[in-house]
């Protein structure tokens, strides 16, 4: 019996055990004991679920989520294996599968099982990679991939060097941050520095954001034609800017895939005096292929190049790289701080890595990234590219053979557009039409499509995209894919035909 005012605590559970820390002899046993649970309940979570995605929508899988993890600060713990074990299943059940062939919105790749298996080992060491003393073996490890990847990308330069980044927005920015050093270092290293980055309106949204997150005057977006950036219009562009310019050319676009003229643009920078740098995130995996790697000529005339492991390389998020013609580039990352590379320190031999990265705290990213390139070689890796690049061109096929639907291009790498076809010669597509399919096959939990606005001879345009990053996925399973999404932009035309009839 309670006294008005007060309440009874609920009885705690049973004692539970005190909780591990991975590193220890019982914490290692323990970590081991609890993956394999999580494992298996994600497994449990992946089937529940059944498709590539949850169905339902947003309103149904934030219900979802919130009864698997109400309370989430509870006064009494409920234990390590309810929680994991609730939770995992819960996660899972209301995750998309980037594994599963219809999985393909976007440049969401399935990670790689030795990668996966490779990044928990990061998480279990819990390097941090802002001080040697934090991470001995890691960040000679660093050291080690960032060179053999710099070769990879400048094979003739004599002093690449490379930086692990959080992927191509961290890569773009820290590439304008360079660029805006040098102009100032050039000039007075007291006075501000004016520096205008010059890109296509393909380039990634990071690139013009850099610029707005530096203080730099805003970007000069060049109009592309055809998906790319043309030299001439690029050059037009370059003559009303009278400051140091950064032109940013884009290797991989997001919308379509496709590659702005390297060599041409290089040539541009150079007589321009400008500086050059080549978001290839999505393309710069062609350089592990030996059928494809010359698509990517000129990459190498670039004074700085973003480059992404977790597109097409398969890595879990995140694995990034900026890769710097001249490691003298990087010089201006160069911090101290007594508490992480006191001058004594390393004059004594400590490596400084503040210098790495414009981050302080770092996981060790690299871990998965050796692992794999260790395991697969570059054989491997470029196997799976041109798996996915050759699917893309069979997929592009089977569309192109059927009447009832369009194909905007042959792809470049692994994406590929297309739509519903006109009816009747002469006639429209409903584009509102064309995002709703995507948007009624998302919410069944059926199909993760992309989508793109690209222009066309009557305006923009609704286009569905399929980004192709799963090397194991079949031409059958993209052919019963077409055969989905033609089946649900006939129901939903229907449904239209009928809604107007009626009124």
């Amino acid at each position: 019996m309670t006294r008005p005012g007060t309440y009874e605590r609920p009885a705690p559970p049973a004692a539970q055990p005190a909780p591990a820390l991975a590193g220890t002899p019982d914490g290692m046993a323990e970590v081991l004991r609890l993956v394999t649970a999580a494992l298996t309940e994600t497994a449990a979570g992946d089937t529940s679920r059944g498709g590539p995605a949850p169905a339902g929508g947003p309103d149904t899988v934030t219900a979802d989520t919130a009864s698997a993890a109400t309370p989430v600060l509870p006064d009494v713990g409920v234990g390590a294996d309810q929680a994991l074990r609730t939770l995992t299943r819960s996660v899972a059940a209301g995750s998309v599968n980037p594994a599963h062939p219809y999985c393909a919105a976007h440049l969401h790749a399935p990670p790689l099982a030795v990668a996966v298996a490779a990044d928990l080992v990061a998480s279990v060491l819990n390097a941090s990679l802002d001080s040697w003393d934090q991470a001995p073996s890691t960040s000679a490890l660093e050291r080690t991939v960032t060179g053999e990847l710099a070769r990879l990308t400048y094979p003739v330069a004599p002093a690449p060097d490379a930086l692990v980044t959080t992927g191509g927005t961290e890569s773009n920015l820290v590439a304008t941050l360079l660029a805006r050093e040098r102009v100032r270092l050039a000039g007075r290293p007291d006075a501000p520095a004016v520096l205008r980055v010059v890109c296509g309106d393909n380039a990634h949204h990071s690139v013009p954001r850099a610029a707005w997150q530096l203080g730099l005057p805003p970007a000069v977006v060049v109009p592309s034609r055809d998906g790319v950036l043309h030299p001439a219009d690029v050059a037009a562009a370059l003559a009303g800017v009278d400051t140091p310019v950064l032109l940013v050319a884009t290797a991989g676009t997001t919308d379509r895939g496709a590659l702005d003229p390297l060599p041409a643009l290089a040539g541009l920078a150079r007589s321009r005096g400008a500086m050059f740098h080549v978001d290839a995130a999505y393309g710069g995996a062609l350089l592990l292929s030996e059928r494809r790697r010359a698509l990517l000529t000129g990459l190498d005339r670039a004074d700085t190049v973003g480059l992404d492991l977790h597109k097409l390389g398969w890595q879990p998020l995140a694995a990034g790289l900026l890769a710097v013609r001249d490691a003298g580039w990087l010089a201006p990352l160069d911090l101290t701080a007594d508490y992480l590379n006191a001058d004594d320190d390393v004059a004594a031999g400590l490596p400084s890595l503040l210098g790495r990265s414009i981050r302080t705290s770092r996981r060790a990213d690299v871990v998965k990234i050796a692992v794999t390139l260790r395991a697969l070689g570059r054989s491997g890796l470029g196997d799976l590219v041109d798996r996915c690049c050759d699917l893309a061109r069979a997929f592009a096929a089977e569309v192109r053979a059927r009447p009832t639907v369009q194909l905007r291009e042959a792809p470049t790498l692994s994406t590929v557009l297309f739509r519903p076809a006109p009816a009747r010669p002469g006639g429209r597509v409903a584009d509102d039409l064309i995002t709703e399919v995507r948007r009624r096959l998302l919410h069944r939990g059926v199909a993760v499509l992309g989508r793109a606005t690209l222009p066309g001879p009557h305006g923009d345009e609704s286009w569905l995209k399929v980004t192709l990053l799963n090397p194991y996925t079949t031409i059958a399973e993209l052919t019963a894919l077409l055969d989905l999404v033609e089946a649900t932009y006939a129901d939903l035309r229907d449904d239209r035909t009928d809604q107007e009839e009626t009124t």
